[in-house]
């Protein structure tokens, strides 16, 4: 009988408890399984005295002193979780009803007003907490406001700032361009005239046409801006040509209003050939200074294999007088071609034209072509840098040449 009772305790163990702790249920369990062993042992007790009467009120009373405090802290534990549904569910319909109830209420303010004395008491609290809910909604409604203000008040200031520089840069840019087309109007009458020969097209492929047109533009550009402009001929440019085709890509509708001639005639079938000087940088003639009177005449022409004498034999062919810019006069060249771009050229001439300095106007030629400006002439510099190398020497190099002019003459006398 006892290894009976032994294997059921053994029994109930390997099965009940584990599984009530895989579902869960162990609390529900445990007292089942503490009702079956105290079943086995009074069962063993009755088998040894089967003369003895079992005390069902003594059993009761185990049973209860077991139970009770597992049982006390699950009802706990019920009661605190349904009286805090409860409150909330109460609070909630008086909030619906109309009463001052806040509309978010924590755990703690709950308990609180649960532990309230009385029902007086607990609407204070109520009332307390939803005026303080309001505090905080009416404060942040406010200052959401007064930030939406401020960005609206940023915003209109930026605004009427930026309309306010717009409208100031469009009437100085309006003013400035008409100022700058009254004197390219004035140029046109009384204006000195510049010539731009149009006439090279063939000697140049289509992407230098093109760098051409794009240096002929800046230039007009430029003269357009400055205080007082040459009248701009472009001659022998002829309609359909790569010139013309290029001139339209960059000016597009404001071509037919430039303030410039643009003809397909030759520069000797409109000015007289005594007046025509050409520019070219192969010219045997140096310009000394800038005639008022002389209409330059420039070579659109860009070439990257740098053809030498092109622009030069039109000019004999034509019989014009020929001129060159006067940079080895003024500048330390460097080795190199002595060809400018277009637009430098204008530079050149404007300046020239304005003040008659050649510093200031060779300052727009390229600084990695020289080493720089020119004090003195060419000839008496040289002189100068002989001077130095000889004072550098000294009379060193007079007892060299000495000593060599001995030993030859005393070579020459053995022989």
């Amino acid at each position: 009988m006892q290894s009976a009772n032994v294997l059921l305790k053994k029994i109930v163990r390997s099965s009940v408890l584990p599984f009530a702790a895989q579902h869960g249920m162990k609390k529900d369990l445990f007292p089942l399984s503490r009702t079956l062993s105290l079943s086995l042992c009074l069962k063993q007790d009755n088998s040894s005295g089967p003369s003895e009467k079992l005390d069902l009120d003594a059993w009761k009373k185990v049973m209860k002193s077991g139970l009770q405090d597992e049982v006390s802290e699950t009802v706990s534990e019920h009661k605190e979780l349904s009286t805090l549904a409860a409150a909330r569910e109460i609070l909630e319909m008086w909030r619906l009803a109309g009463r001052s109830v806040p509309e978010n209420i924590s755990e703690e303010q709950l308990k609180t007003f649960m532990e309230c004395p009385s029902k007086s008491a607990k609407k204070k609290y109520l009332k307390y907490l939803h005026l303080k809910e309001l505090y905080k909604k009416n404060d942040k409604r406010k200052m959401d406001e007064k930030r939406e203000r401020k960005q609206e008040a940023q915003k209109q200031a930026s605004e009427t700032d930026e309309t306010k520089r717009s409208s100031l840069v469009c009437l100085w840019a309006n003013a400035m361009d008409k100022a700058y087309s009254w004197r390219a109007a004035q140029a046109m009458i009384f204006g000195q005239p510049l010539v731009f020969d149009m006439s090279y097209e063939k000697d140049m492929s289509v992407r230098e046409v093109a760098n051409t047109v794009r240096q002929i533009v800046l230039s007009e550009g430029c003269n357009r801006r400055s205080v007082d402009p040459f009248h701009v001929h472009f001659c022998n440019l002829k309609d359909d040509s790569l010139y013309h085709k290029e001139f339209i890509k960059h000016y597009r509708e404001a071509w037919g209003k430039l303030l410039i001639t643009a003809t397909d005639q030759c520069y000797t079938d409109i000015f007289p050939k005594d007046k025509l000087v050409y520019l070219t940088a192969d010219s045997p003639k140096v310009m000394k200074t800038f005639d008022h009177n002389k209409i330059y005449i420039v070579g659109s022409m860009v070439d990257k294999s740098i053809k030498t004498g092109v622009s030069l034999a039109r000019a004999k062919r034509l019989g014009l007088e020929t001129a060159a810019l006067p940079l080895e006069k003024y500048l330390l060249w460097n080795s190199g071609a002595k060809n400018l771009t277009l637009d430098q050229m204008m530079h050149i001439l404007l300046t020239l034209k304005d003040t008659g300095d050649w510093k200031k106007a060779l300052e727009f030629v390229p600084k990695r072509k020289y080493c720089g400006f020119v004090s003195k002439p060419v000839h008496e510099l040289k002189k100068t840098l002989n001077l130095i190398n000889t004072l550098k020497l000294g009379k060193r190099q007079e007892e060299v040449r000495r000593q060599f002019a001995k030993n030859y003459s005393k070579k020459l006398m053995q022989k």
